[in-house]
């Protein structure tokens, strides 16, 4: 999971000027995962700055859409080293992922709503523990990597789609995620 996004590194201020950016690009993520068309205002104001700070950090809207990328890329590179997709067998690694990136709230709307995209080369990782779970037999040999990761992915927009429409908790909501995973990839007996 360390390598999913490939943005360009870019210089991260230091001290209150840290801290102010990433209570702008926290404030985005939460506004934005509601309402994708929130205007720049609503992100200041979720902020507690002014809309001139906010333009000082990010001048055009695309230039904090490009940030929220990259953000949300290293969320999800940290919480794919929290799942330790190296360890274990295959089904028990894909299941920490699964929570690792349920515990991601907003920004996976964000994903969701396509307002942040994937990128090419996030795959091998997955893939890798897709295959030990074949040959572990815990996960079906006749279930392609793809089809897991996609299956994880599809099963991660129900969460929070469910989460989102019925107001359930968010226990109960990662305790069906991680039953329906966990029953879709186990081999058939």
């Amino acid at each position: 999971m360390g390598k999913c996004y490939s943005a360009a590194v870019t210089t991260v201020p230091t001290g209150s000027r840290a801290r102010t950016r990433q209570a702008i690009l926290d404030a985005a993520i939460e506004v934005l995962s509601r309402n994708p068309a929130a205007p720049l205002g609503d992100v200041a104001a979720a902020a507690d700055v002014g809309r001139t700070t906010l333009h000082r950090y990010f001048p055009e809207r695309s230039d904090l859409i490009a940030a929220l990328k990259e953000e949300a890329g290293r969320r999800l590179d940290q919480a794919g080293m929290r799942a330790r997709v190296e360890e274990d067998t295959g089904a028990a690694a894909l299941r920490r992922l699964c929570q690792e990136y349920f515990d991601l709230g907003d920004t996976l709307s964000l994903l969701f709503q396509e307002q942040v995209s994937f990128e090419a080369g996030c795959d091998d990782e997955v893939e890798s523990m897709v295959r030990r779970g074949h040959a572990d037999g815990s996960i079906d040999p006749e279930l392609p990597p793809v089809w897991v990761q996609s299956l994880m992915w599809s099963h991660l927009y129900a969460a929070w789609s469910y989460l989102a429409e019925t107001g359930a908790s968010r226990h109960d909501t990662l305790r069906l995620l991680l039953r329906c995973v966990e029953g879709a990839v186990r081999p058939l007996r």
